[in-house]
């Protein structure tokens, strides 16, 4: 571990970054949908919907009806905030990196567009919410829904010198972009659900493949 941080700031996404979601989002997905009538989404499909917009994924399938999106995602939140959520699983290594950066003065932070309500509920069951010095998500309605929008919000709940220097950690292209609108770098991980191509093609400062590897240009 070196001395001197490279980011004193770091803004983690959640879902493919911190943990793999799948179990409970694809749960959850396929309860909504079946509860509507309509039929299941290929796995291969439902795993580019991990990360981006939910409600921008069931409009693609839902012929772009806003009221039958709104019933999907309360269909969907109806599963997903008592079992699905916790149907999920912390990457190796991701413990000991959160604890090792904010025991080095580093401002950790989450900066996810998953509902707060549920990230901060996920933090807490894998023991690792103390870390943090922001939990930062998306609103249960749209005023607060894109990752350029999630960065602004836990940015702003920063001491205005903790802002900056500071990196984006995310696994899908979203990430990336959401960041350079606040002219910050982000560091790809291709161990979630973005492949490096795709980190790279938006613009990633460079891309990891284990945890491990971002340890080391963390610390």
């Amino acid at each position: 571990m070196s001395n001197v941080l490279r980011y004193p700031t770091v803004l983690f996404d959640l879902d493919g970054t911190l943990s793999d979601p799948f179990e409970g989002i694809s749960r959850s997905i396929g309860y909504a949908l079946e509860q509507l009538g309509r039929p299941p989404v290929p796995e291969a499909i439902l795993r580019t919907w991990i990360g981006p917009s939910l409600r921008a994924s069931f409009a693609s399938v839902l012929d772009g009806d806003h009221t039958l999106v709104e019933r999907a995602m309360a269909l969907y939140r109806e599963r997903y905030g008592p079992i699905g959520c916790l149907e999920n699983h912390i990457y190796p290594g991701i413990p000991a990196l959160l604890a090792d950066l904010a025991a080095a003065d580093c401002a950790v932070c989450l900066a996810t567009s998953k509902p707060e309500i549920f990230a901060r509920r996920i933090l807490e069951h894998f023991g690792v919410a103390m870390h943090f010095a922001v939990i930062g998500g998306a609103s249960l309605d749209t005023s607060r829904e894109h990752k350029a929008d999630v960065i602004a919000y836990a940015l702003s709940q920063l001491p205005p010198d903790r802002r900056r220097p500071a990196v984006m950690i995310g696994d899908r292209e979203h990430d990336v972009l959401g960041a350079r609108e606040h002219d910050l770098p982000t560091i790809g991980v291709s161990y979630g659900y973005g492949s490096r191509t795709e980190l790279a093609a938006a613009g990633a400062l460079t891309v990891v493949a284990t945890v491990q590897e971002l340890r080391d240009l963390l610390l």
